[in-house]
């Protein structure tokens, strides 16, 4: 074989092996993952997200905060009685001024990685309260990872507080297919913002499942709140879910256990 051929051979083979390490192999004949995630602990969430998924027997991932009333703490005992997930959000939301200028107290500029790790602690205390469970995943407020100029993720792999992380992302960026250099903690999503349609959030779903890989959505309101997906377009994906069984829809930390096993 001519030197020229074996190189062209080894090309293909590489690029072939590269193509098979890329795709996730799912289990129980599924040919992708979609999460459904959920932040802030909003109203709206309890009111249009939750039912809507009840109706179609699907399991999401609610990241609370702090800022929870009692009453609503027994409406999200409930919720992951049901089967959903609670995850940490922490307890007061910090974000960059840049982002959110008017919680002058919780600005991340002035925060460390001390007080960052410790919020996230008392936050685990709270959800402990509510579903007695003690291994948490964790979303990023504003999906910031920096306190005080400082990024936090090594600090909170080794403190043992959270299992996974999820942050943020685009909807193309957001498409997960290799799961041997996937960070777990960092755990990119797609955050739909002004006011998608059905066909933008399943044109998403349908994208993750043409690479055969994993995707994360990440609502905040859904029908009221803010950065809002109307309720009739939340349903509209959901229904779409529902009629394509090979999709494995899973809680954040049910999918990311068994994305994990496969993670370098």
């Amino acid at each position: 074989m001519a030197p020229v051929t074996r190189i062209l051979l080894a090309a293909v083979l590489l690029a072939a092996c590269s193509t098979a390490h890329a795709q996730i192999d799912w289990p129980k004949g599924k040919q992708a993952a979609i999460v459904l995630t959920y932040d802030d602990a909003l109203q709206s969430q309890l009111e249009f997200a939750v039912p809507q998924l009840a109706e179609t027997r699907f399991k999401g991932t609610f990241f609370l905060d702090g800022d929870i009333s009692p009453a609503d703490m027994v409406r999200w005992r409930k919720a992951q009685a049901a089967g959903h997930e609670l995850g940490n959000h922490s307890l007061f939301h910090p974000c960059p001024r840049a982002m959110l200028p008017d919680r002058v107290q919780y600005l991340t500029d002035n925060y460390d990685v001390a007080r960052m790790l410790g919020e996230i602690a008392v936050m685990n205390n709270v959800l402990f309260g509510i579903d007695g469970r003690e291994r948490r995943t964790y979303s990023v407020p504003c999906s910031q990872m920096l306190v005080g100029g400082v990024d936090y993720t090594v600090a909170l792999r080794k403190s043992g507080l959270v299992k996974f992380v999820r942050t943020g992302g685009d909807q193309y960026k957001s498409v997960i297919t290799d799961a041997g250099n996937l960070d777990v903690f960092q755990v990119p999503s797609w955050g739909p913002v002004d006011h998608p349609d059905g066909r933008q959030l399943i044109a998403y779903a349908e994208r993750v499942r043409a690479a055969r890989g994993l995707g994360v959505f990440q609502f905040h309101g859904v029908g009221g709140d803010y950065l809002q997906v109307s309720a009739a377009a939340h349903r509209e994906l959901l229904e779409h879910l529902r009629k394509h069984p090979e999709i494995w829809v899973g809680t954040f930390q049910q999918v990311m256990d068994y994305v994990a096993t496969r993670s370098r």
